[in-house]
């Protein structure tokens, strides 16, 4: 009797709505909302105003469907304590654990050698405009950020990762607030930039590898999954869709409203010189805006969002390079984590002083591989895995995602021919 009302109060509850679902919401809004949004106006704003209304309509189905998905690949494990990467093992075996592993690596890696990059450029940028200074040898500034962001990780992990949480929400609520206090310098100078119609597929489809970029927050989806099949048992499909669902619709309404809100505010001119300057949407601004407020506040907001973006993909970076080198090695474990520490470090530092563009890795480095394990493996696997049987999103939400994530991937090979 007992039993039957424990489970009928567990499915009562799964099927409300909660507060803690609510800071599940937050929690996973908070893992996306990074770097990648402030480079994110520059390339999604560069089609014109129409293409960026379409873009603004798929980024939330987009967003949902793929994480949603990746959520019931995890579920789908029989123990429970599987997190993702016991999860391939189970349906693909060592060569697919290796190979899922192997892709995450490479799909988190480049993400720190870009914010070596955007720390450097905008903390030279903020010296130069703002400061009044010569500008520091790139050398020597790109190594002491470097140096400095990673003693932050490897000395004070635990203080680091509680800074960094913490850090998340005063960000999106100066976002929201610089969004709104935008909306006097909004123009039609960007509605005038009509491409032509048949080109708007085209604009979209190149714009896509940013989008899953910056909505990304699939690192967290993992420990949610667990969480969620601890508490809700069968039920946890139900709540990781809706979680999911409120974070992306959360996503589509914060970010893209500053989406608009600064690329309503600059001409296509401005937004190609921000381009073309290899710096943040925020540091720009801060560079041709005449508010005291927004030339302080645009590059310390961007410095607070790459370092805090750094430690956790340093920290997912390094795991994964020892992981894989573990596997293959007989090396005692301390000196792998070193040299591998050491490897991150300085290929960090040399890419910082070559000065790529942000923009261009994200979209030949960073979103293939993201695509790949988020959009992809999981509809590959509701196909291939008997487990997976139960866990079939729909059809058009299959081919969805699908479509989305071979676009990202096929955009960025086309873009390198």
């Amino acid at each position: 009797m007992n039993t039957t009302t424990t489970t009928v109060s567990s499915v009562h509850n799964s099927s409300k709505f909660t507060y803690k679902d609510f800071t599940w919401c937050l929690s996973l809004f908070g893992t996306a909302v990074g770097a990648g949004v402030l480079f994110l106006p520059i390339k999604a704003g560069a089609g014109g105003f129409w293409p960026l209304v379409i873009l603004a309509l798929i980024a939330a189905p987009m967003t949902w469907f793929a994480h949603k998905s990746l959520a019931r690949f995890v579920l789908s494990a029989k123990n429970p304590q599987s997190d993702i990467t016991d999860t391939v093992e189970e349906h693909f075996g060592k060569t697919g654990a290796n190979l899922i592993t192997f892709a995450y690596f490479f799909a988190i890696y480049p993400i720190v050698l870009i914010y070596g990059v955007g720390i450097t450029n905008t903390v030279d940028s903020f010296l130069v405009n703002q400061v009044g200074m010569e500008s520091i040898p790139r050398w020597l500034l790109s190594g002491a950020l470097i140096a400095a962001m990673t003693a932050g990780v490897v000395f004070g992990k635990e203080l680091m990762l509680k800074a960094t949480s913490i850090m998340v929400y005063p960000l999106v609520f100066i976002l929201l607030a610089l969004s709104f206090y935008l909306i006097p310098d909004w123009n039609t100078s960007m509605m005038n930039v009509s491409p032509e119609w048949s080109s708007v597929p085209s604009i979209i489809w190149l714009a896509i590898p940013i989008i899953v970029f910056s909505f990304n927050h699939s690192p967290i989806i993992s420990q949610f999954t667990k969480e969620q099949r601890m508490q809700h048992g069968e039920n946890a499909v139900k709540k990781t869709d809706a979680i999911t669902g409120g974070a992306a619709m959360m996503l589509m309404g914060f970010v893209m409203f500053f989406v608009f809100s600064v690329v309503l505010s600059l001409s296509p001119q401005q937004l190609a010189m921000a381009q073309e300057q290899n710096i943040s949407v925020l540091s720009y601004l801060a560079n041709v805006h005449e508010s005291p407020l927004i030339s302080i506040l645009g590059p310390v907001v961007a410095f607070a969002a790459i370092t805090s973006s750094y430690f956790g993909h340093f920290l997912g970076a390094h795991e994964g390079l020892v992981g894989l080198v573990k596997s293959r090695s007989q090396s005692p474990v301390n000196k792998i984590e070193k040299m591998s520490l050491i490897f991150i470090v300085v290929t960090t530092w040399i890419v910082a002083i070559i000065n790529p563009s942000i923009l261009g890795m994200i979209e030949t480095m960073g979103a293939p591989m993201i695509a790949a394990i988020l959009f992809l493996m999981p509809v590959f696997a509701m196909h291939k895995v008997p487990a997976m049987a139960k866990y079939k999103t729909s059809a058009p939400v299959q081919i969805f995602t699908v479509i989305c994530g071979v676009a990202a991937i096929s955009s960025v090979i086309y873009g390198a021919l």
